[in-house]
């Protein structure tokens, strides 16, 4: 069965439209507006092995909060939805993946109760045209939305760049960890017998 979903939101300030394959290959079409943030997204999709759609408009002419925000919102939504009821997941995962001299480690449950733990810190406000405090928002809505548990600690960095870029890769590691199927199991990965 696979396993895809699709999620459209449309605000009064975004419209979001995210696509996703967690047994993809990396492809990714991306077009949110925002130049960095589809950098950043791209580098999710390829070291994660998740097909990645996003279509989004925003009101960009105040910044890019809104949009930044809700395609976390979507894309969050949108992985729990092709998680299904996990049976056969694996469940954790963790990453890290070194950009120059920054390196960010991230480990996850995709358990279904939502928390993020968030010691980075990059040290330009900007990065491109892209605010760097939007990662984290970005980060949140993510994990509040698919209902993972997500730390990210950075090692090392001094440019903004790299360090985000290094987070972004190591989520993606840690993701394709923790929704490959691992075919000893099949039932949810809890001694519950279920997850949320």
């Amino acid at each position: 069965m696979p396993r895809t979903a699709t999620v459209e939101r449309s605000t009064k300030e975004t419209n979001v439209a995210v696509s996703v394959n967690l047994d993809g290959r990396g492809e990714h079409r991306l077009a949110t507006g925002v130049g960095f943030f589809d950098h950043m997204l791209s580098h999710l999709a390829v070291h994660g092995l998740l097909d990645l759609h996003v279509q989004a408009t925003g009101d960009l002419e105040v910044d890019a909060h809104h949009v930044v925000e809700d395609v976390g919102i979507a894309l969050g939504q949108a992985l729990r939805q092709a998680a299904g009821d996990k049976a056969g997941m694996v469940r954790y995962g963790a990453g890290m993946c070194p950009m120059d001299e920054a390196l960010v480690v991230v480990a996850l449950d995709f358990g279904g109760r939502a928390h993020l733990e968030y010691a980075v810190e990059p040290p330009a406000e900007r990065t491109g045209q892209f605010d760097t405090v939007l990662a984290r928002e970005f980060l949140a809505a993510l994990a509040a939305n698919a209902g993972l548990a997500l730390h990210l600690r950075q090692e090392s960095g001094l440019n903004s760049h790299h360090i985000l870029e290094s987070a972004f890769k190591s989520l993606g590691r840690a993701l394709d960890q923790a929704t490959a199927l691992d075919p000893r199991r099949a039932t949810p990965p809890s001694t519950k017998g279920m997850l949320v």
